[in-house]
């Protein structure tokens, strides 16, 4: 606890200092947090008008743990609101390289192997990042032929710094909880759990090659995208292997016509592969910005560091393509119908309200040239029209939402013209075609019968479960008051505790001030 408390004070005193309590809106908050907040501004840094934004000063300071963390809530616009979201889109996660030799002893410990008994050369890092860096490695194969690899390590002691700043980000959370039942809204403790799952797949660099490997299963026929092969005997937890790609990155757009690649053709081809892996594979890369993105010598597109994924299941990829169909072809009615047929509008509103609600979104975009359409904009004020209906925010389409935001705004960096719909278009009906179609339709009807199988099957284990709970009900009797008597007392005492660990980060942050 007082471990917590001083980290906690340390951390509030930067954002403090950095200008970060600026984007909290004090409408919401009640009397004594808005007071709170004054007192807190009141230690922000004189000439903090220019420069980087406030979230990126504080977070970058505050260290790795926290810059992974920022650049995981740009994703949750949803939590954090757009203003922060794009705050928070400039963070970099760059930091110096780890010692070579270092590196050395972290693939050894891997493999229990020298490494020039893995491979022929072995560079100096490319790169560094908060969790890993890269190297460039050669092997030969048992045929002879020589091969060039990424090599990625996983960063000394770094899960272990991670899991001390989760322990403070929790004791945060809880605090927020404990003493503005409002902010509960923003699921506080709900995302530090999020985004500890998030780091702790992160850095399973075997899960990471499992992700390189689903994708590269699912995009094997697409002529224009493809993904690095990770190489499985050269992967361990904390090494990470794969081809390695010579390219000119997306964000060179210079290089790209000078190499002789077409532009336009890229990014059609960004906009159209990510359309595929999201509606036709419901499996695709989450942070497609232009330093993962990649033009290779024959004019594939080709995409590196698989860290962050997203997943879309088949409702969800029907609700997506429908409802891009539907704008295309401004049957603002069936855009409505998807809503409530998927459950994410409650059914006491009406159907033909929101599809006005919709037509106010649809309309206006067909008042204008095709390349001054912005489809993420269109579903970010789908999302926004949507909250006024109730609809239940979804993090996975959320973060479709946010990625199409980045991936968007790569493809029109390459070509500013690009018809963003026409280039979805045959995308989206293909699946529509395929999956709401007779073929579709058939299938359908099978994956039901065997879930209605599978019910039946496990009706009797049901009915023994159901009876064995019951009778512990029985014969719990009157225990149960007692319990919720001392639940009760539990959660006033957490509550005065919590109050007490705000008022002592608060003194910390003053102490620290005033130094």
């Amino acid at each position: 606890m007082l471990r917590s408390l001083v980290r906690g004070a340390h951390v509030g005193f930067v954002l403090a200092r950095e200008g970060g309590l600026s984007l909290v809106d004090s409408r919401d908050l009640p009397p004594h947090l808005r007071f709170a907040l004054r007192v807190g501004r009141m230690l922000e840094r004189r000439g903090l008008g220019t420069g980087a934004a406030p979230l990126q000063r504080a977070l970058t300071r505050l260290g790795p743990s926290y810059v992974k963390f920022g650049q995981f809530l740009a994703t949750r616009p949803d939590i954090v609101g757009m203003h922060a979201a794009r705050d928070l889109e400039t963070l970099q996660d760059r930091v110096p390289p780890f010692p070579q030799e270092v590196a050395l002893q972290v693939v050894e410990a891997a493999f229990g192997k020298p490494v020039s008994s893995l491979f022929v050369s072995f560079s100096p890092p490319i790169a560094a990042a908060s969790i890993a860096q890269v190297h460039k490695a050669h092997v030969i194969d048992p045929d002879g032929a020589e091969r060039v690899l990424a090599v990625k390590i996983m960063r000394p002691g770094v899960r272990e710094r991670f899991q001390r700043d989760l322990e403070v980000m929790r004791f945060l959370a809880r605090i927020v909880h404990a003493l503005s039942p409002e902010a509960e809204r923003l699921r506080p403790r709900e995302v530090v759990e999020i985004l500890a799952r998030s780091v702790t797949m992160e850095m399973d660099f075997r899960l990471e090659a499992a992700a390189m490997s689903e994708l590269a299963h699912n995009t094997k026929d697409d002529a224009d995208f493809r993904v690095p092969r990770p190489d499985w005997e050269l992967t361990a937890r904390d090494v990470l292997s794969s081809e390695w790609i010579e390219g000119i990155r997306l964000n060179d757009r210079a290089a790209i016509v000078a190499a002789g690649h077409d532009p336009r053709a890229l990014g059609r081809a960004v906009i159209q592969s990510f359309l595929r892996h999201a509606i036709r594979d419901g499996f695709f890369h989450a942070d497609m910005h232009p330093g993962n993105l990649f033009v290779d010598p024959t004019g594939t597109l080709v995409a590196v560091d698989f860290g962050i994924m997203g997943r879309l299941g088949h409702p969800e990829r029907r609700f997506l393509a429908e409802i891009l169909l539907g704008f295309i072809l401004r049957d603002y009615k069936r855009v409505a119908q998807v809503h409530f047929e998927a459950g994410y509008v409650p059914a006491h509103h009406s159907v033909d309200d929101f599809a006005q609600a919709i037509r106010a979104i649809g309309e206006p975009i067909h008042q204008r040239r095709a390349d001054e359409i912005s489809m993420a904009k269109v579903l970010t004020l789908l999302f926004d029209i949507t909250a006024l209906f109730d609809m239940r925010t979804r993090t996975e389409l959320v973060m479709l939402q946010k990625t199409m935001v980045v991936v968007e705004g790569v493809a029109r960096s390459l070509d500013p013209q690009l018809d963003m719909w026409t280039g979805a278009e045959p995308v989206v009906r293909s699946w529509i075609a395929r999956n709401l179609g007779p073929l579709g339709r058939i299938e359908g009807v099978g994956r039901a019968a065997l879930t209605l199988t599978d019910v039946i099957s496990d009706l009797p284990d049901l009915a023994q479960r159901l009876r064995r709970i019951l009778v512990r009900l029985d014969e719990s009797g009157t225990g149960n008051a007692d319990r919720l008597d001392a639940f009760a007392r539990a959660t006033r005492r957490r509550a005065i505790w919590s109050t007490l660990a705000l008022w002592g980060i608060a003194v910390g942050a003053l102490v620290m001030a005033f130094r």
